[in-house]
């Protein structure tokens, strides 16, 4: 634990609150309402304490007394150790020049802070850091949180990576918050040039920037992830992680530069952030179960895309999807549905997606449902396996009061599979007009098993 003096409490710019009891104060970076609740507490419960034995000292026996006292106070004493414990990486040796490898007096005080009980607080004032692939790993003892006010640099060079396919990589910890209004730099910018996985299915992805693999009860609030390699964020094997209030920015011809990508984890919330990248906002993999998306802008980008799917054998469902109070502007796509053609029986299923609330600025094909899907060139897509309806179900997926702007005419296209026609499609208060106004957009359906159409259509519907 760090404790603050005088001095050190007005470098840090913190508030100290001190349990009168005690005579100590421990720093709290953000006291929560409980512990204000503790320490007010603690000083009535002394206060009366002493205005007891002030008036009931002559009274009583001074041995009485003193026990008394000496109890009341070591109380107070593990109210102020309850608090939270807070790690500073400069203590561990972190420069912090931008230039330094700093990898190792971060996990030196990860490691320590994981040892801890409570709440323990890793804390990174701000100045620059550079580190290179780190595993913070879990489990550990308390709830931790990482408070981050610097900036965090990735390295340049692939070769730093060593075959690592994440930058910064959370794995198995149960119970994270990850705040302080920081700034992890992926320094993209310096191999997006050496991607080929635009060009090449058989390509090797390059590192991702932050990785929640095997994690739970994880919160990401207040921080920017800048320029990733690849995807900025996965959420692989994960359950109850929310991602709130974050910013997540990358050029739009950064190539694979995913915001959010969820894959085989379920209760994940992605609100209030803010998207732009050269790739999709947010997408949904394989496995993912109840996802809330709401309140996110989305643009440049892709989209928010369920997918792509149906590519590899033994791919698992994708259900329970609600995409809600978003905005997209200039994307290449609105709200997405994408599998491959071919693939092996049987194939995954798709259902219980609702996109609702929508606002669309200039988008793309603003709806589509896409089972025809293959970005490579047109030699690679004629292959054999290409050729046959994709394997993937689609069923009861909801499209709500969605409005705005297409920067195509077809604003709406549902192409689904042969072998597997959708059924369950709802459209209902869509409304979307196209950039060119004296032109009326369209809609276009294949392979639609029936649906429900209702309340507002613009463009009138295809079911």
């Amino acid at each position: 634990m760090r404790y603050l003096s005088a001095g050190s409490m007005k470098h840090n710019r913190t508030r100290p609150w001190c349990l009168c009891a005690c005579s100590c104060c421990f720093r709290f970076d953000r006291p929560r309402p409980h512990d204000y609740k503790m320490a007010r507490h603690s000083c009535s419960a002394h206060r009366a304490m002493s205005l007891f034995l002030h008036r009931r000292l002559s009274d009583m026996a001074f041995p009485l007394a003193a026990l008394f006292f000496l109890v009341t106070a070591r109380w107070c004493l593990q109210v102020a150790h309850a608090g939270r414990q807070v790690f500073d990486v400069m203590d561990f040796g972190a420069i912090a020049d931008g230039e330094t490898d700093d990898s190792k007096a971060f996990l030196r005080t990860w490691t320590k802070a994981c040892a801890s009980p409570g709440r323990p607080s890793v804390v990174v004032p701000k100045g620059e850091y550079r580190l290179h692939p780190v595993v913070f790993r879990g489990p550990c003892k308390g709830y931790m949180e990482l408070r981050l006010a610097g900036v965090l640099r990735a390295p340049d060079d692939l070769a730093a990576f060593r075959g690592s396919h994440e930058w910064i990589n959370f794995a198995n910890v149960d119970g994270l918050l990850v705040t302080g209004g920081g700034t992890f730099d992926g320094r993209g910018a310096s191999s997006w040039h050496l991607n080929e996985c635009p060009r090449n299915p058989n390509c090797t992805p390059l590192p991702v920037s932050i990785k929640l693999g095997r994690v739970r009860n994880v919160t990401i609030t207040g921080v920017t992830s800048l320029d990733s390699k690849f995807f900025h964020v996965i959420i692989i094997g994960s359950q109850d992680v929310a991602i709130h209030r974050v910013t997540i920015r990358a050029p739009r011809d950064s190539p694979n530069t995913d915001g959010v990508h969820i894959q085989a984890s379920s209760n994940v919330r992605i609100t209030d952030t803010a998207v732009a990248t050269g790739d999709d906002c947010v997408s949904v993999g394989p496995g993912s179960a109840d996802i809330t998306v709401s309140g996110v802008s989305c643009g440049p980008g892709h989209g928010i895309s369920v997918g792509s799917l149906g590519r590899r054998p033994g791919e698992q469902d994708v259900r329970g999807l609600r995409v809600s109070n978003c905005t997209f502007a200039g994307t290449a796509n609105g709200v997405r549905i994408k599998t491959w053609r071919g693939g092996v029986r049987p194939g995954s299923i798709v259902s219980g997606l609702v996109f609702e609330d929508i606002v669309m600025r200039k988008v793309r094909n603003p709806i589509i449902i896409d089972q025809e899907y293959c970005p490579y060139s047109s030699i690679s897509c004629r292959h054999e396996s290409a050729q046959l309806p994709s394997v993937v179900k689609i069923s009861d997926v909801k499209f709500k009061n969605i409005r705005g702007v297409s920067a195509t005419q077809v604003a709406v296209k549902l192409s689904c599979s042969g072998a597997n026609p959708c059924h369950g499609l709802e459209l209902r208060d869509i409304d979307l007009s196209y950039v060119k106004r004296s032109v009326a957009t369209e809609s276009r359906c294949a392979n639609v098993a029936g649906g429900i159409a209702g309340g507002t259509l613009v463009p009138p519907s295809c079911i």
